[in-house]
């Protein structure tokens, strides 16, 4: 009995300590590592969501951008941080994308990180050039359809979820055209509001406002629903193809073994921040829809993932990097 007492007093004093070192925290600044360069949708978020966490908490998040090997080489550094709680990892769909794309990776998303929120997503988007003669993804289908290997489709890279979008519709409708993978968003807009890859397949906060602009045309998105940021876009399902949901998500990660009162208080206010008004706007202008999700429903939604993309990579036979 007596031992019972001291191990309920000991669990007492534990949580005790726990909520004690949150309220500390945090006591100095505290890095966000975007594992990509600036400038994209999971850059953007992360500066919006991090100069927030500042003014609310007293201290400064800053971002430090670790880019490399699809994102490998930032996470491998968070990862390797101590689990205090002063290292955030803001990353996108590459960490449940890449531990099957890739050979190696020098992390294991289950062992090494805690899910904290899903702070957003955007939905791939199948987008043309305005000049492009299809209005419509049944018109392109039916394009394709009719000039077998004639096509191409670009994406933003090979592994990206918007690559395996392609590879997905592919295989369900049985499309013969020619995927061009880029190095990254940056090239690949500049082809295709050049027209010289007049269809690609990318997260839809790249284009929003080329598409508002009139440069270029979305013909649909890979959601379950309309994006809130462009409602007149079908998605595929709208159209009568089913099973194509796909988005490049915008995930907050810290180093296992951080304390859950700090990863519980990062949720709490993460969540508040992306679904406040002013930052609801600001991201969904990048395509990005809000969400802030729990951190068990954040966990169930990686490990869903990651066995989504393994399916994938193996049934399309995507060749896999690094050997």
């Amino acid at each position: 009995m007596k031992k019972i007492v001291r191990l309920v007093a000991l669990s007492a004093a534990l949580i005790v300590s726990g909520s004690a070192f949150a309220q500390q925290y945090p006591s100095k600044p505290v890095r966000v590592v975007v594992p990509f360069p600036p400038g994209g949708v999971t850059d953007t978020a992360g500066r919006l969501i991090a100069q927030k966490l500042s003014e609310r908490l007293g201290h400064q998040f800053y971002i430090e951008n670790i880019s490399g090997a699809g994102g490998n080489i930032g996470m491998a550094n968070a990862a390797r941080s101590p689990s205090d709680g002063y290292t955030i990892l803001l990353a996108s769909s590459s960490i449940v994308v890449n531990p099957s794309l890739y050979n190696k990776v020098p992390y294991d998303v289950d062992k090494d990180f805690i899910p904290v929120t899903k702070a957003g997503a955007t939905p791939n988007s199948w987008v043309v050039n305005s000049n492009f003669p299809v209005q419509t993804m049944k018109e392109l289908i039916d394009l394709i359809k009719r000039e077998p290997g004639k096509h191409s489709v670009g994406s933003p890279g090979t592994g990206t979820t918007p690559s395996l979008s392609i590879e997905m519709l592919k295989l369900a409708l049985g499309l013969d055209f020619v995927t061009v993978p880029f190095q990254g968003g940056g090239p690949m807009t500049q082809s295709l509001v050049g027209g010289h890859t007049p269809v690609v397949c990318a997260a839809l906060g790249n284009y929003v406002n080329l598409i508002k602009e009139g440069k270029l045309r979305a013909l649909a998105v890979t959601a379950k629903k309309r994006s809130a940021a462009l409602p007149d876009v079908p998605t595929l399902e709208d159209i009568g193809i089913t099973g194509q949901e796909a988005e490049t998500m915008t995930g907050v990660f810290v180093p296992a073994g951080t304390p859950k009162a700090i990863v519980d208080l990062l949720q709490r206010e993460i969540s508040a921040i992306v679904n406040a008004p002013d930052i609801k706007a600001k991201l969904l202008q990048a395509g990005v829809e809000a969400e802030g999700n729990s951190p068990a429903d954040f966990a169930a939604y990686v490990n869903a993932d990651i066995a989504k993309w393994k399916k994938v990579i193996t049934d399309a036979k995507v060749p896999l990097i690094g050997g």
